[in-house]
């Protein structure tokens, strides 16, 4: 195992840039499929599944039955926050939030979208087989 010393002598930009490629090629790998709890889909393997509409709903479980008063609202909020079910829930919303900027940043507007490679993109086909079956043809390479 590389102590500390030896890590810190590995230049970040170094460190940054290969985390970031082995990103890149596990989402190029995966299609993504950008949809709502609305437009449901059916995958026929590893997708990243992306719900514009996760982040509502999440947050409206972190809120329900609240009271009127905003400190007491506040107050449970924060009760819940603190449990396990709640952390887990922290950890929902962050994901949510990355998802949303992930199809944001790739220009997305109608939905479902499947995407492969960040770069191609077929709009409503809910069927995500049948999406990377257009993209593959539209891309030239054999079924």
């Amino acid at each position: 195992m590389p102590t500390r010393q030896a890590l810190s002598r590995i230049p970040l930009n170094m460190v940054l840039s290969l985390a970031f490629l082995s990103i890149t090629t596990f989402t190029q790998a995966q299609p993504w499929v950008i949809t709502d709890q609305a437009h449901s889909i059916t995958s026929p393997g590893p997708a990243r599944i992306i719900l514009l509409d996760q982040q509502q709903h999440l947050e409206a479980e972190l809120s329900r039955a609240l009271p009127t008063n905003p400190h007491q609202a506040a107050a449970i909020i924060q009760s819940r926050l603190n449990t396990p079910s709640g952390k887990h829930l922290q950890t929902d919303l962050a994901k949510a939030q990355q998802d949303l900027t992930d199809a944001w940043s790739l220009g997305i507007t109608k939905i479902p979208a499947v995407v492969v490679d960040r770069r191609y993109v077929v709009y409503g086909e809910p069927d995500v087989a049948k999406a990377l079956v257009l993209i593959n043809n539209a891309k030239g390479q054999p079924q």
